[in-house]
C-alpha cells in the first residue's frame, strides 16, 4: 500500500520571466509505501495472530480426528459383540442393505476394509459396488414385447398340459385360433424347456384324469367331536361321504362306538339306491383306518363300489374329504360346545343344510351347490341365521 505526499517548494527564478512569461511553482509528488508509517510492534502482532490461528486449527483437527477414531473403535467393538451373540447364523440382507454397504465400502477402500469389515469380506462389498454401478447403467427394455412372449409361453405350456394328445402342429393351430402365429420349432423348444416330452411320452395329469371321472368318484372319511353327556365328555365318530364333482355331502352316521354293527349300517346307507344326497359311487376313496376293514371293503365291492385306499399318512391324497372336515370344524363345531347327542346331531344337520344351499365354494367358482333362484334387485336384503347366528346367509327378500 502506498501513500502520496505533496511537498511545497519555493519559486525558482526562471529565464522566461525576463520575457514576460511567468511560471507558477508546482508541488513535487512522491509515492512511498505506508508500512514505513506503522510501528514495528504491529508487524510482530500480525505474525503472532497467524501462528496462533494455525495452532488452534491444528488442535481442533487433531481432536476431531481422535473423536472419530474413538467412535470407529467403539462401533467395531460393538459389532464384534453382536456378531458373537449371533453365532453362526447368517444375516439376511436386503438389496437396499447391500447397496448402502457397497457405497460406504467403496469410499473406505480395500485395505481399510480388511480391518473393519465383519458382515462380508472386502471383495464381496466391492463386488456389490460393481453390481450397483452395472444396475445404474442398465436400461430396461420395453415390457410390451416381453409380456407378449411370456403370455404365449404360458399358453403353450397350458395347452400341452391340458391336452396330452396334442402335438406341435395341433398346438400351433390352436394358437392361431387366438391370434398368435408361432413356429413349430419354437413350440418344441418351449415345451422342452418346461420339461414336457413329445406326445407319446406326455403323461395325463391327475387333475385331468379325475375330472374325466367326475360323477363316478366319491370320498369318505371320519371326524371326531367331543360331546358333553351325562357320562361326561364322550368322543363321537362321524362318517360322511362327499361327491367330488358336485361337492355334495351325506352324513352316514355318528356314534361313540364305531364297531362292526355300525360299519355295516354305514355300508347299507351308502349303497342305498338314490336314497341320499350322494348317489352310490363307482369308486370310493378312503384312508387306511382300521374301521375300513377287509369285511367292510368286501361288502362295498359286492355292492359294485371299488375302494381305493390312500397311502399311509397322506391326508392330501383325500383332499376333498379333509377340506370338508376343516370347514365343519372351523365354521361350526369349534365355535360351540355340544351339550348332548341331540344338540350335536342338530348342529351337524344345520351345517350340512348351510353347506349345500347357503355357502359359496371356491372349487365351484365361488358358487352355491344349490344355485340361487331369480334375484329381484329392488327387494331388500335379509339375513337367514342358523345356530343362533353362527351361520348366516344373505339374500333378497322374495
Amino acid at each position: 500500500m502506498y501513500l502520496s505526499l505533496s511537498v511545497a517548494t519555493r519559486p525558482v527564478k526562471s529565464p522566461l520571466r525576463s520575457h514576460g512569461i511567468h511560471s507558477d511553482p508546482k508541488p513535487v509528488v512522491c509515492h512511498a509505501p505506508i508500512d514505513f508509517l506503522r510501528p514495528p510492534w504491529c508487524k510482530l502482532r500480525r505474525v503472532i495472530d497467524l501462528g496462533a490461528l494455525q495452532i488452534v486449527l491444528s488442535a481442533l483437527a487433531g481432536w476431531q480426528d481422535r473423536q472419530e477414531r474413538e467412535a470407529v473403535a467403539y462401533l467395531i467393538e460393538e459389532n464384534r459383540l453382536l456378531r458373537r451373540q449371533l453365532g453362526k447364523r447368517r444375516l439376511q440382507l436386503t438389496d437396499d442393505d447391500r447397496r448402502r454397504l457397497a457405497a460406504r465400502a467403496f469410499r473406505v477402500g480395500r485395505a481399510a476394509l480388511r480391518d473393519i469389515a465383519r458382515i462380508a469380506t472386502p471383495d464381496t462389498l466391492l463386488r456389490w459396488h460393481r453390481q450397483l454401478i452395472a444396475r445404474k447403467w442398465t436400461y430396461a427394455k420395453g415390457a410390451g414385447r416381453r409380456g407378449t412372449l411370456v403370455e404365449i409361453r404360458q399358453l403353450i405350456v397350458r395347452m400341452a398340459t391340458d391336452n396330452p394328445t396334442w402335438g406341435y402342429m395341433r398346438i400351433q393351430g390352436a394358437l392361431e385360433n387366438v391370434g398368435h402365429r408361432v413356429g413349430r420349432t419354437t413350440i418344441r423348444r418351449i415345451l422342452k424347456a418346461a420339461g414336457l416330452p413329445p406326445v407319446p411320452q406326455r403323461p395325463t395329469s391327475w387333475q385331468t384324469f379325475l375330472k374325466a371321472h367326475w360323477g363316478a368318484i366319491a370320498a369318505a372319511d371320519f371326524f371326531t367331536t367331543e360331546v358333553w353327556t351325562r357320562r361326561g365328555l364322550v368322543t363321537y365318530y362321524t362318517v360322511f361321504v362327499i361327491d367330488l364333482a358336485s361337492r355334495r355331502v351325506q352324513i352316514l352316521g355318528s356314534t361313540p362306538h364305531p364297531e362292526v354293527v355300525f360299519m355295516q349300517q354305514v355300508v347299507r346307507t351308502m349303497t342305498m339306491a338314490e336314497g341320499g344326497a350322494v348317489s352310490p359311487p363307482d369308486v370310493l376313496i378312503c384312508d387306511r383306518d382300521r374301521k375300513w376293514s377287509g369285511e367292510v371293503r368286501r361288502q362295498l365291492r359286492h355292492a359294485g363300489i371299488h375302494v381305493v385306499l390312500t397311502p399311509a399318512r397322506a391326508p392330501n391324497a383325500n383332499a376333498y374329504a379333509e377340506r370338508f372336515v376343516r370347514s365343519i370344524k372351523e365354521e361350526c363345531l369349534d365355535r360351540l360346545i355340544p351339550l348332548g347327542e341331540r344338540h350335536f346331531r342338530g348342529a351337524v344337520a344345520e351345517y350340512v343344510e348351510h353347506y349345500h344351499g347357503e355357502r359359496n365354494h371356491q372349487g365351484l367358482d365361488n358358487r352355491l351347490i344349490s344355485g340361487p333362484g331369480t334375484i329381484e334387485m329392488t327387494a331388500r336384503v335379509r339375513r337367514h341365521p342358523r345356530l343362533g347366528g353362527l351361520l348366516n346367509f344373505y339374500e333378497r327378500a322374495a
